[in-house]
């Protein structure tokens, strides 16, 4: 029991346990898992994935709102089709993301497609699927839209982006609403963009929208940003411009060790809704990791031990082809064996076999010295996981399942040799 209450203060989910010292995700363990499918394996937890949602989308009940899955964060078919079967909107960033979104069953109007960079195929595309509207980052993003629309006859739905120069307290890599970001129009210059939008005929005013960030633990950040929204909704009111939606963005951030200690989403609601006591419209929200990030695991198997120069090593069959988080962002999972976690344990590095220092898991962690074949479990990796993983160093990319209860379900096939050269001409 004690072992039980550690693994929750962790990860903050309830999808983990010991039972007679083997490591379950919900009712099967991390061993049968690996048996079945093999390693690495990306697990994920399907209560989990609904709870997550059903607590978010919650916190926002008391206003007309759309909780949208930001999909970069997972963008597994059966992940989405779960989310779209409760009700979800999805936010997008690029063709291939709306294309999934259609597929996993996700209606156009739920759709809002953001990203700096869409081109005039993708822009095309989302005009002719009757998407709800783009949120769009910059002047010439604009102008291609409603040239694109009025070849088409249509009249496209826009939000602007507006970056309201709150810095987040997150890794740097992952600020979005900062001066000087690739990302939003600034807040000063937010009046005349939508004036001159006013001006184009192919264009329909739908909203606003701001993202200063993910990973972000407090909510101070987002309700600077919301009070500073709030602002250029007032001014543009004086002229005649009413918006039927504020976007808000995602970015709220989970546990991931120990010392993280993020706020709810009903903490979230708190700090942001009541800048907008005044408003009549709809809101919608983003949030990706906060949705799946903890609901995911990577298993690994100990391919050989190794002791250097006063260090010691677990090396394993994952790499950071299969989750990049840990060097690209110095990024902590909390790592645990799948079975026997109390005996004795010592420092280790916990690293993978390419050829790169920066593939790691863990470093300096605190570990039992196991035994070659034996699983190691990295946890919260459900999201940025998968959607970034590679097949650096020629590795075939990991198999997905997601576990319901008692049973599990492949949801991406383990990739094979001929599946790396299978595009190649």
């Amino acid at each position: 029991m004690t072992i039980n209450t550690q693994i929750d203060s962790i990860t903050g989910t309830t999808m983990y346990s010991y039972k007679n010292g083997k490591l379950y995700i919900e009712r099967i363990s991390a061993q049968a898992l690996a048996r079945r499918f093999g390693t690495p394996l990306f697990a994920y937890s399907k209560p989990q994935i609904i709870s997550n949602f059903k607590k978010f989308d919650r916190a926002f009940a008391s206003v007309p709102h759309l909780t949208c899955y930001a999909l970069k964060a997972n963008s597994n078919g059966a992940i989405l089709s779960t989310l779209a079967k409760l009700g979800a909107g999805v936010d997008i960033t690029s063709g291939g993301e709306l294309y999934r979104s259609l597929k996993a069953g996700f209606a156009p109007s739920k759709v809002v497609y953001a990203g700096i960079g869409k081109t005039a195929a993708e822009i095309e595309y989302a005009l002719k699927t009757g998407i709800l509207m783009f949120n769009i980052e910059s002047v010439e993003e604009l102008e291609a839209i409603n040239r694109i629309a009025g070849r088409l006859k249509k009249r496209a739905s826009v939000a602007f982006r507006i970056n309201p120069n709150v810095d987040a307290d997150t890794h740097h890599y992952i600020k979005t609403g900062h001066g000087g970001s690739k990302f939003g129009i600034a807040h000063q210059d937010a009046c005349g963009v939508y004036a001159l939008a006013g001006k184009m005929p192919n264009i329909l005013i739908a909203g606003i929208h701001c993202h200063i960030g993910s990973q972000i633990t407090n909510v101070v950040s987002f309700a600077m940003a919301a009070r500073r929204i709030e602002g250029i909704i007032r001014q543009l009111q004086t002229v005649g411009i009413t918006l039927p939606f504020i976007d808000l963005g995602g970015g709220l951030g989970i546990k991931y060790s120990r010392v993280d200690n993020p706020k709810t989403p009903a903490e979230l609601a708190k700090a942001v809704l009541p800048a907008f006591k005044d408003f009549t419209g709809a809101f919608i929200l983003e949030p990706g990791r906060y949705l799946v990030g903890n609901s995911g695991a990577l298993i690994g198997s100990v391919t050989y031990r190794k002791k250097c120069e006063g260090k010691q090593f677990l090396i394993t069959d994952m790499a950071m082809n299969d989750l990049i988080r840990p060097t690209l962002y110095d990024a902590y999972h909390e790592i645990v064996p799948a079975v026997n976690p109390g005996r004795q344990k010592t420092k280790v590095d916990v690293v993978g076999p390419i050829c790169e220092s920066g593939d790691f898991m863990g470093k300096g962690r605190l570990l039992p010295w196991v035994e070659q074949g034996e699983l190691l479990v990295v946890q919260n990796a459900g999201a940025y996981g998968m959607a970034m993983s590679s097949q650096y160093n020629s590795r075939a990319r990991a198999a997905e399942v997601l576990v319901d209860g008692a049973k599990a379900r492949l949801i991406r096939h383990r990739e094979s040799y001929e599946d790396l050269v299978r595009s190649e001409r």
